[in-house]
């Protein structure tokens, strides 16, 4: 599996490494889940009970049996972050990136989506799609950086549709947009997609 370094706070080298979830990473990735869910508090942009809660224990197994789970760790084994896409419609969604704020700004997001991208492409996947808010630092503008873009409302697929109903209940769905990345181009293609 590809390692990366990065700097740490204290200002020493640590590498990391990106590897397929197993189940034991399960509560570990449940706990950065959480840890990174805090940096969106003082935003006003997520229900507090919504920033209380994780990704559902079940949706982490089924991610990780699909090929779709991957971690970030440190040398002592721990797991620092992690990312979780599911397929949807011939393209894969990224469900979730987080990374512990304590090892943030430090690259292994950036690790975790080149390696998600590198599987999805050897899967012959068309492209990456995900939701995020547009204009915090670690979200959209992020996500630029790795070549993803704005899609337009008339892009919308009915599962992204779905995906921003269900947002909706405990977030401001109008700061989010959807973002999408191909992988490969299609040489046909229908009318309906074009």
């Amino acid at each position: 599996m590809p390692s990366r370094s990065f700097q740490s706070c204290a200002g020493h080298q640590a590498a990391f490494s990106i590897r397929p979830a197993i189940p034991a990473d399960l509560s570990e990735i449940i706990e950065v889940d959480k840890a990174a869910s805090l940096l969106f508090a003082p935003t006003g942009l997520i229900s507090e009970e919504a920033l209380a809660d994780h990704v559902p224990r079940e949706a982490l197994l089924g991610a990780m049996n699909e090929g779709w789970l991957l971690v970030a760790q440190m040398p002592d084994k721990t797991i620092v972050g992690f990312v979780m896409a599911s397929l949807r419609d011939g393209g894969l969604y990224v469900d979730q990136l987080s990374v512990s704020p304590e090892y943030g700004r430090q690259g292994i997001g950036t690790a975790l989506m080149e390696n998600l991208e590198s599987k999805a492409r050897d899967r012959n996947v068309l492209e990456l799609t995900l939701s995020t808010f547009r204009d915090l630092p670690w979200n959209a503008p992020f996500y630029t950086t790795l070549g993803f873009r704005h899609m337009k409302r008339s892009q919308l697929r009915p599962f992204m549709l779905q995906i921003e109903t269900a947002q909706a209940e405990f977030m401001d769905v109008s700061k989010r947009t959807f973002m999408r990345k191909r992988l490969r181009k299609t040489l046909f293609r229908s009318k309906k997609a074009q």
